[in-house]
């Protein structure tokens, strides 16, 4: 009896000990001045924003755009703009669209679930279901996507699907850089099923 009431109260014991490090472990330290996390707020907040990227064709002599060719037209039910930050950049926490046209106004369409844009850099990050599909049909998926605006080069390293009509192919494969109109591709790693349409001789 003596055995086992010695074992009971160590068992308690320890388990009393183990209860004080867990709570000694709290962090109730409150911080302050420069250590304290800076509060971010927006500089504003838009609905149903839209925003127009173009160049002009011709120099401007009167009030008249209608020598301006649209490049990129923005879409998005939310914008969130930090432009007020050193690092200046707007979110699209509930998605985007991004409709750009070539110079013979053909349009090729991007949308994805979350975005943002980063000014300074001209990058753009694009996260979530992102496709992107061009005029003549070319289709390309992926999770996440970025867009060098100042390059007009895309790239990911996550897994992706590639659909090409005229040639009646699909590509699955991880990792990808191209350019803006998916006539340019540089597919790191390509795996899974493709269907190669045979030409007939």
């Amino acid at each position: 009896m003596k055995k086992f009431s010695t074992y009971y109260y160590k068992n308690i014991a320890t388990i009393c000990i183990v209860a004080m490090f867990f709570f000694a472990c709290n962090d109730g330290y409150k911080r302050v001045g420069e250590e304290a996390a800076p509060l971010l707020f927006p500089e504003g907040i838009a609905e149903n924003f839209v925003m127009k990227y173009s160049t002009l064709e011709e120099e401007l002599r009167n009030e008249e755009i209608d020598s301006a060719h649209v490049n990129v037209v923005l879409t998005s039910p939310i914008c969130v703009a930090f432009t007020n930050l050193n690092f200046a950049h707007r979110k699209f926490p509930k998605g985007l669209q991004v409709d750009y046209f070539d110079k013979d106004g053909n349009k090729s369409v991007v949308t994805a679930d979350y975005g943002i844009v980063y000014d300074i850099t001209k990058l753009i990050d694009l996260q979530g279901n992102v496709v992107i599909e061009s005029y003549d049909g070319k289709k390309l998926e992926a999770p996440q996507l970025y867009w060098d605006q100042n390059n007009d080069w895309i790239f990911t390293q996550e897994k992706f699907t590639y659909t090409n009509p005229e040639d009646g192919t699909i590509m699955d494969g991880e990792g990808m850089d191209f350019n803006k109109d998916l006539s340019l591709l540089n597919a790191h790693k390509t795996y899974g099923f493709m269907l190669i349409k045979e030409e007939d001789k």
